[in-house]
């Protein structure tokens, strides 16, 4: 179900250059109301800070191996998003992960031996660039507001991602995590489908749970952040129907009516 990026690059980023007050002084960041990039990706990296919000939306899982991270799920098939139509435009209400709204922009390193992050872009995005329309990233030489709030909130994503990666090894110190499998059976069919190929919180090894244990994940913060994940979970099924109604099922899944044409 879930794979990771084929090069070094981030997914979605096609390139990454650190941004200057002399290369990009006459640049411009302008809205953009697709993102066609997020069209053909099933599954988005998430942060503990956003798994309140997000388990409304979408179920939230882990990846698979000995590092997961978390991530929200768009589709149950690869190359599959749900929320989004053929351009990149929103079908309807979601949650959109703050990894996704940080696009364009992340926080790099320039040398590796250096642990000082600089504030780069992807230059192949079609939001930033010498354009006539759209908000200046530079004013005489130095950042302007909208350039020092990217800046903030990439920062912010960074100390999320951080608090993210704790919970995670807290988890698999705690064994909670293991293999997930889920079964949707649908009527007029004899088998069910059956994904795999990710990770979530056992919940009978949470219900057995020491006291001292399950105290001081709920003192930590980390008992909601499990049920949150645990409670997404339901909305595996609507994430199925939504590919069958938008004809994305898998094969032997039922096909959508089609419109008559008058």
């Amino acid at each position: 179900m879930v794979s990771a990026p084929a090069n070094n690059l981030p997914v979605f980023y096609n390139d990454l250059i650190p941004l200057s007050s002399v290369d990009h002084a006459d640049f411009r960041s302008r809205s953009v109301d697709a993102a066609p990039f997020l069209v053909s990706q099933h599954a988005v990296p998430l942060t503990v800070d956003e798994f309140v919000a997000a388990q409304r939306f979408v179920p939230i899982i882990f990846s698979a191996g000995d590092e997961s991270v978390p991530l929200a799920l768009m589709g149950l098939n690869e190359g599959v998003n749900t929320f989004l139509d053929d351009e990149g435009k929103l079908r309807g209400p979601a949650y959109v992960p703050a990894y996704v709204r940080r696009y364009p922009w992340m926080l790099a390193k320039l040398r590796p031996d250096s642990d000082e992050l600089s504030l780069c872009f992807d230059p192949t995005s079609e939001a930033i660039g010498q354009f006539d329309d759209g908000q200046p990233l530079f004013e005489d030489a130095k950042p302007t507001e909208l350039t020092q709030g990217v800046l903030k909130f990439c920062e912010d994503f960074e100390q999320a991602a951080a608090r993210t990666g704790q919970f995670m090894r807290e988890l698999a110190e705690l064994d909670l995590i293991m293999d997930g499998e889920v079964a949707i059976q649908i009527p007029g069919n004899d088998q069910p489908f059956v994904y795999r190929g990710f990770r979530m919180v056992n919940e009978e090894k949470l219900r057995d749970m020491r006291g001292d244990q399950l105290r001081k994940i709920n003192q930590s913060g980390m008992l909601p952040l499990i049920h949150a994940h645990l409670f997404s979970l339901q909305l595996m099924r609507e994430l199925f129907e939504a590919q069958v109604q938008q004809g994305k099922g898998p094969i032997g899944a039922p096909v959508p009516p089609q419109p008559v044409e008058a």
